[in-house]
């Protein structure tokens, strides 16, 4: 969507802003957020969409509203964005849902789950297929309400020491797996354990850990996992489409005037869309780089996915049947899932079948 687009969505048409801005300026409040990111700076695509999100909203409100984002670590760790916002630490943060299963396994479904949505199937759920909606109650219950910021297109599936032919040659497998991905490897066989970022190269190198997941060839490339592990595999399977979230503590929320909720909400609309956008730009050339560098592309055996998969749903399914909510949402995600996947099915796999290179 252009932003011409965005602004008519929020009811401020190009030409009208121009004409009431300076009136616009002096009735509304100026308010200073604290934006708290889950996400270094160094990750700049991630990290880059809070910005995104805090630059238009600025621009929107003719400088009345300014966020000023935080990285990981500056106000409160990545891990605990969700905890500052519920508390009311700070006003906003941006994030992954699926960090927070612990409080809900409902959750993830807010960011991916394995053999899920992909990005445009996640947006097209969350913006038009009830998604939000069914969310909306749950986040409530934390003092936060939730938009879409952001996501990575399907990840790729890991760095590995050495390669995996089969399912069986994942048993014992010491991997850096976080979340749902982990939850569905461990059932596989795989010892997942959790890292953080900094933590992952290291324990590659001195053996500790014999293979790690992040996100795909820009990010993966940066943090140099294949100066010591060669085989990279694909898809990320865990992560189809992962969707980050701007957080609002609900106080916060409802205090706003309701100019600088549309304001923020077209920006946080324009940051999801722009993430995306340019991990589709920054991944391809950052491929080709790893490949030169000697990287082995490896595409998962057959026998991995079918496993993955069938592990997946079994765990789904025993979630639905103790936990009411996680069934709710649940059953609307699926049912939705089910009717994506025979549409793109046709489309979408028939054209790319054809027309995309064999790897």
């Amino acid at each position: 969507m252009k932003r011409r687009d965005f602004l008519k969505r929020a009811g401020i048409g190009v030409a009208a802003s121009a004409a009431f801005g300076p009136v616009f300026a002096q009735a509304q409040p100026t308010i200073r957020w604290r934006l708290a990111s889950s996400f270094p700076k160094s990750l700049d695509t991630i990290y880059g969409a809070a910005e995104v999100l805090a630059e238009r909203v600025r621009a929107l409100t003719g400088g009345r509203f300014q966020i000023r984002v935080y990285q990981a670590g500056e106000i409160v760790p990545g891990l605990q964005v969700m905890d500052a916002v519920q508390q009311g630490t700070v006003e906003a943060g941006h994030t992954a849902s699926y960090y927070f299963v612990g409080k809900a396994q409902v959750l993830a479904f807010d960011t991916s789950v394995p053999f899920g949505l992909t990005a445009r199937q996640q947006n097209a759920w969350m913006y038009h297929g009830g998604g939000i909606e069914l969310f909306r109650p749950i986040f409530a219950d934390f003092n936060i309400i939730q938009f879409p910021g952001g996501n990575t297109g399907a990840q790729m599936g890991g760095w590995f020491r050495k390669e995996i032919k089969s399912a069986a040659d994942l048993k014992g497998l010491r991997m850096r797996i976080p979340g749902p991905g982990g939850q569905v490897m461990s059932r596989l066989g795989v010892v997942s354990q959790v890292l953080a970022g900094g933590d992952i190269y290291p324990a590659l190198e001195r053996g500790t850990i014999d293979a790690t997941d992040w996100v795909g060839p820009y990010d993966d490339e940066k943090l140099g996992f294949y100066k010591v592990a060669k085989y990279y595999y694909y898809p990320g399977f865990w992560e189809p489409g992962p969707q980050l979230s701007f957080y609002v503590n609900l106080q916060e929320w409802r205090k706003l005037p309701k100019e600088y909720q549309q304001a923020f909400e077209v920006a946080a609309a324009e940051a999801n869309l722009s993430m995306l956008a340019k991990y589709d730009q920054v991944n391809p050339p950052a491929l080709q780089r790893l490949i030169r560098a000697g990287v082995r592309l490896r595409k998962w055996p057959t026998d991995v996915m079918k496993a993955a998969q069938k592990a997946a749903f079994d765990w789904y399914e025993e979630e639905a049947a103790k936990d009411a909510t996680y069934r709710k949402v649940y059953t609307a995600w699926k049912k939705f899932r089910e009717e994506q996947y025979r549409w793109f099915g046709v489309a979408e796999l028939g054209y790319e079948q054809f027309a995309f290179p064999a790897s």
